[in-house]
């Protein structure tokens, strides 16, 4: 069972939605059968509200389901309660981004574009506390709280589970100056060392690469269980937006991939990424 509260909720979602489609009932008539609102029916279906272990039971008596099935997703629903580390951390981290980090720490590959800035999964805390402080009307606590979940989140690539990550990186995201040469020194010094891990490929898009497949950062996240679809993830200032259906995945699959062909081999990428620290080592 996926580890993250994010990850049981859609996965509870994603079950309760197949059940309904396998009886052939809309939203609508499963709704008017239990005494409920269709829209609650969606709700439950889409993640967008909390399912009750009782609303799971009414569902799957309905539905005829088995013992089995019932009780292994009423248990999702108990556990999709649970809080998950990063959400102690309160207003550090918007409500949008809570539901990004959760499944981000259940993915089994992790495929990143950044075009403006580099990987939060290999930023600095100096360098995060500079973007939150010049791109955020934040508190100084939030601030704190903020740059804490964006380096207890880069645990992820170093543990024995960790995900495929392969990042590409436009090369404006390592001459693009934050906080000033010491800061970048060091910023890059980590993303060097990032890239030696195990689990990590690092890439970089040379600004000779002609054009290419992309007009803006994309994450794309992929499960262990063949039943969690993959999911591609773009944010922006306020929201997010998270794409899953088969035609959005394929043609963000194929962006990457050219995206891959135009970049710098990863041992090209590490000769580029040590002549830029240079220049802000003189």
């Amino acid at each position: 069972m996926a580890g993250s509260p994010t990850a049981r909720r859609r996965r509870l979602s994603i079950e309760l939605k197949k059940l309904r489609e396998k009886n052939a009932l809309t939203c609508a008539q499963v709704g008017e059968a239990l005494d409920w609102s269709g829209s609650k029916v969606n709700r439950m279906e889409t993640g967008s509200g909390r399912v009750q272990p009782s609303d799971v039971e009414a569902l799957c008596r309905f539905y005829g389901t088995s013992a089995e099935l019932r009780e292994f997703l009423k248990s999702l629903a108990r556990q999709a309660k649970t809080r998950g580390w990063w959400q102690v951390h309160g207003s550090g981290v918007p409500e949008w981004f809570n539901i990004y980090i959760g499944l981000e720490q259940d993915a089994s590959t992790f495929r990143q574009y950044q075009c403006e800035l580099l990987p939060g999964l290999m930023q600095t805390a100096a360098y995060a506390r500079e973007l939150h402080t010049t791109g955020a009307h934040m508190s100084a606590e939030d601030i704190d709280r903020a740059v804490r979940v964006r380096l207890e989140r880069q645990d992820m690539l170093t543990r024995p589970d960790a995900p495929d990550a392969w990042f590409i990186v436009n090369e404006g995201a390592l001459r693009n100056v934050i906080g000033g040469h010491a800061l970048m020194r060091e910023q890059l010094e980590q993303v060097l060392a990032s890239a030696e891990l195990p689990s990590v490929t690092l890439q970089v898009l040379p600004f000779d690469s002609g054009t290419y497949p992309a007009t803006g950062s994309f994450t794309m996240l992929g499960f262990p269980d063949p039943e969690d679809p993959d999911i591609v993830y773009r944010d922006g200032i306020t929201d997010a937006t998270y794409l899953e259906g088969e035609h959005h995945v394929r043609e963000y699959t194929r962006a990457f991939d050219g995206l891959r062909a135009a970049a710098l081999s990863p041992q090209r990428s590490t000769q580029l990424i040590k002549s830029v620290l240079k220049e802000y080592t003189r």
